[in-house]
Order: structure tokens, then C-alpha cells, then sequence
């Protein structure tokens, strides 16, 4: 029974993350949440959350490689779907950390010993319902990677449930939903979330229920092809206000002065590792450039989108990206030499500032979820765009002008449609491949992407293509398998959980429940 409760014991190592609080306050029974300030506690699990979610592991050999950012430049396993099984175990196991150190900050402030106390860290309604929009944000991550997981019985080891089971994902969304639609209940805009401590929106009530309600149509635009009443949770969410600007963006900012820097960073300058550049496909995209390889057109062909300088380095002034998917016995020198190497404290990319700010949610695709709903509609798409740009450039410190952003959205806005809308979407997502790998199981966009046995580049006249390690049934991975570890931590429902899968194995292509993709019909209509 021990061996499955420390997924959701109470942090252990969160408090290395609190540097900018007062740290005599954490040096407490790490067993008895009752004694730790629930604004420290929230810095902290932010903090774990995103070192966990935004770094050169989970990201980098994960889900941007699955959403073809990212290419490995030397050891290409993880973009061919060879996951090693410890990253995968970890990451289950961080995650499920988190998920109870926000449910110890909703304890804490509900229940009547302690809520007077922290509430002098602000609102304590304020404080659950802040805490219950990032959990939804963390659990959506989590059931859109691996698929059903335990959800409704997790972190409940005080009413007995050692061993939780597997919610089906509609389950899980369903909850989701009504967690979102219980934290913006709770709040009270007049009152701060959080004193101190909160590094993504500095406890400002009014920002957190903007988001709630924000990611609320992200998870209806995800059940759009499954859901008949995606456009109801939409119609919902816009009434109670949402984004309205890039000043509303939930965005998580890191800092230069160790250890606050960026997980991306680390893993580059802190962990002395080259692994990573740009792919050739997504710079294909950026450039405007077909991909004449597979017989692939470009929707905006010879437009060049702004922010391509912003998102990758040249090489002579010239972009290329580094072939995906072939294997690590094919890279010849000349691909990584021509590839950008971020390997330069002067030369990389913006996105691996120490201080980059990690997006969890935008303005600009909130705008992008707003067009579909309105039927792919060209005044939010344009709105997505020119925030998109503004946003980015922002980042990056070179403003691109006024004219660039006016010339660039006329050129890929002659025709507005499904593809144009999810494309600009995931050229906008860049750095957060969660949320394109989920667009693109949803929509089949970009088509641009390749997938397994198409041509990856041409060698002295031979052809090298994208062979995949696991079997993904002639797609992109669908899904993670379910780790090692829960075989026999939580052996009976891991069972009954794979039982359920495609051929009742725990593999890389059964289907999330909203992807209701085929062969034929690759972009099925919403309901």
C-alpha cells in the first residue's frame, strides 16, 4: 500500500522553489501542512509545475519533438517514439505532486482550523478558486498525454483510496469543466488572490477568473468534434469575460538569478547539453516554403512570417532546420551544421533566456478558439494574429512595426478557413508543444507535419524518411503508453485501464476520445 502513497503525499521537494520568499517560514514539518503559508505553498507548486512541464525533458523530448518544434540533433530515440521509461515514471509521479500540493492549498483554506490563518494571505476563496484553476490546467495536460488517469480518486488518501482509479477521459473532462465553473464562482474580484508568492498572475483575482474562464473554451474546443454543446461552454465563458488583451495572459516569468531560470535554459547552459535545434518542417512553414519532398503545399506560400528571426537563429543568414525523424546513424555532419546551433550564450533564441516567460495560456489563442466558434470567422483570426505577433516581438525586444504586422496578416488572410485558423494557431503555440500536439490529434493540422514512412530529406539521391521506433498505426504519436512503475503500484486499475485501449495494450496509437480522426476524414466536422 506504501508503495502508491507517495504520488500524493504533501511536497517534498517544492521549497527549493520559493527563493524570493521569506524563507524561515518553510523550514516546517514538511508532514503537517497546518504550519506552511499557503502563498508559500503556491509559489512553490507554480514553480514545480512549471520547471516540470517547460524543461529539455517532458517538452524537449516530448511534446515538442511530438509537435515537430523541436529535432534532437544527435540522439533522435524520443522523436522516433522510443520514450525512456524513468522520464516517463517521473513525470507521472511530479505531476500527481502537484496536483496534491494545490488540493493542500484548497484544505487549507477550507478547512475552519486553518482558513482564518491563511487568509491573511489572501482571499480564502480567492485562494481555492486559484488553486482549482491551475489544477484543471495541469490535469488537462496530464489526460491529454496519457488518456484516462486517476482524476475524481486521486489525492484522497485521508478517505481511503490507496490504489485510485482510471476516470475515463470524458469523465475527466466533465469534471474539469465543473471545477472551472466552481472557481469562478468563488471569486471575488475586489480582493487579492494571493498577498505574495503568485509568479503568474501576482494575485490579481480578476486575472485568474479571466483565465478560468479562458481555458474553459480551450476545453470546449477540444470536445468540439465529440460534445454538442462545446458552443454553450463557449457561450458561457465569453459572458463571464475572458482574455481581453495581451495583459491578460497567463504566463509564468522566470528570472536570470539562479535558481529561478527557465527550465529551457538549464537544460541547455546549466546541464552543458547541444541536444536541440529547430525543425526543418516548421521552418518550411515559417519561410513559406512547400514541402516539395511529400508533395505538400502551403497555404501562404512565399510569405515569410515574422517570426521566424524570433523563434530560431541562421546560419549565414540563412534558415534551415534539422531533418525529423530519421535515425541518429543517418545525421550527417552537414545537416547539424546547417541546422541552427543554440548552443551560444550571445546566439540563441529568445525562448532560451533565462527569463523567458513560459505561456500558459494567450490572448492570441483564445482569439484563434474564438474564430472556430464563430465559424472560422477572419476578425478574430486577424486579432489572433496581430496579437500573436505583438506578444512575441514583445518578448524578444525588437517590436515588430506596425506595417510588418498589417502586410503579413493581409498576405495569409486572402482566405480565411479551418486550416489557415489551426495553422496560425500553431505557429503561435511555438514552446508549447502540449497544446499543438493536442491540435493537431484534434484537427489534422498542420499537414505540413511528417509522418511516419514520408520523406524526412534526400541523401546522395536516397531518400531518408521518418521510421518510427513504436508502432503509431502510420500517424504521430496519440498518445504516451502508461509508465512502468503503475503496473505494480496500482496494478488492478492499470490493468483495467489498458484493457480498454486499442487492442488492449498499453500503446502509442489508441486515441484521446476527442480525436475522431480517420484516414478518409482527417478533419471531421464540430458537432
Amino acid at each position: 500500500m506504501k508503495s502508491i502513497i507517495y504520488k500524493f503525499l504533501f511536497v517534498t521537494g517544492l521549497f527549493s522553489a520559493v527563493a524570493c520568499e521569506d524563507l524561515q517560514t518553510v523550514n516546517v514539518d514538511p508532514n503537517n501542512p497546518s504550519d506552511i503559508q499557503s502563498n508559500i505553498l503556491m509559489a512553490g507548486v507554480e514553480k514545480q509545475i512549471m520547471d516540470n512541464v517547460y524543461d529539455n525533458w517532458f517538452s524537449g523530448r516530448q511534446c515538442l519533438v511530438y509537435s515537430q518544434y523541436w529535432a534532437q540533433r544527435n540522439y533522435t530515440e524520443e522523436d522516433r517514439y522510443q520514450i525512456r521509461e524513468s522520464t516517463n515514471n517521473n513525470y507521472f509521479n511530479y505531476f500527481y505532486q502537484s496536483a496534491a500540493n494545490l488540493e493542500a492549498i484548497i484544505e487549507m483554506n477550507t478547512n475552519e482550523a486553518t482558513a482564518p490563518r491563511m487568509a491573511a494571505y489572501g482571499d480564502n476563496n480567492n485562494q481555492i478558486a486559484a488553486a482549482k484553476i491551475l489544477k484543471v490546467w495541469l490535469y488537462q495536460l496530464m489526460t491529454d498525454t496519457w488518456g484516462a488517469i486517476p482524476y475524481s480518486e486521486a489525492s484522497k488518501l485521508t478517505e481511503g483510496k490507496f490504489y485510485p482509479k482510471y476516470d475515463e477521459q470524458s469523465e475527466i473532462y466533465s469534471g474539469l469543466m465543473a471545477e472551472l465553473d466552481d472557481a469562478v464562482s468563488l471569486i471575488d474580484e475586489s480582493k487579492p488572490a494571493f498577498t505574495s508568492g503568485d509568479r503568474i498572475f501576482d494575485g490579481d483575482a480578476s486575472k485568474w477568473k479571466k483565465f478560468a474562464n479562458s481555458l474553459k473554451c480551450r476545453l470546449a474546443i477540444h470536445l468540439s468534434k465529440v460534445d454538442s454543446n462545446w458552443k454553450t461552454y463557449i457561450a458561457e465563458a465569453l459572458a463571464s469575460g475572458v482574455f481581453e488583451s495581451n495583459d491578460d495572459n497567463a504566463v509564468y516569468t522566470y528570472s536570470v538569478t539562479a535558481p529561478e531560470q527557465s527550465g529551457f535554459y538549464i537544460g541547455f547552459f546549466e546541464d552543458k547539453r547541444n541536444d536541440f535545434t529547430i525543425t526543418r518542417p516548421f521552418v518550411d512553414l515559417l519561410k513559406g516554403q512547400k514541402d516539395t519532398l511529400n508533395a505538400k503545399s502551403h497555404p501562404w506560400e512565399g510569405t515569410v512570417d515574422p517570426r521566424l528571426p524570433i523563434y530560431t537563429t541562421s546560419v549565414d543568414g540563412n534558415y534551415v532546420g534539422m531533418p525529423y525523424g530519421i535515425a541518429s546513424n543517418e545525421i550527417m555532419p552537414s545537416m547539424v551544421g546547417a541546422a541552427p546551433d543554440w548552443y551560444s550564450p550571445t546566439s540563441h533564441p529568445v525562448t532560451l533566456n533565462a527569463d523567458f516567460p513560459v505561456p500558459l495560456m494567450t490572448f492570441a489563442e483564445l482569439q484563434f478558439i474564438i474564430s472556430e466558434y464563430k465559424g472560422f470567422s477572419a476578425a478574430e483570426y486577424k486579432e489572433g494574429i496581430k496579437a500573436s505577433l505583438e506578444y512575441w516581438s514583445g518578448i524578444n525586444g525588437s517590436p515588430i512595426s506596425a506595417s510588418q504586422i498589417d502586410s503579413y496578416i493581409t498576405a495569409v488572410s486572402e482566405n480565411v478557413t479551418p486550416e489557415t485558423v489551426a495553422l496560425q494557431k500553431y505557429i503561435d503555440l511555438y514552446m508549447n508543444g502540449t497544446e499543438a500536439w493536442v491540435e493537431y490529434r484534434r484537427t489534422g493540422y498542420p499537414t505540413q507535419i511528417i509522418k511516419p514512412g514520408e520523406i524526412s530529406c534526400i541523401v546522395d539521391g536516397e531518400p531518408l524518411v521518418f521510421d518510427p521506433l513504436s508502432d503509431t498505426k502510420g500517424d504521430i504519436i496519440s498518445r504516451v503508453k502508461y509508465p512502468t512503475n503503475e503496473s505494480t503500484l496500482n496494478g488492478a486499475n492499470f490493468k483495467a485501464a489498458v484493457a480498454k485501449l486499442q487492442d488492449g495494450e498499453n500503446n502509442y496509437y489508441s486515441k484521446m476520445f476527442w480525436d475522431v480522426r480517420t484516414t478518409s476524414n482527417p478533419h471531421p466536422a464540430n458537432k
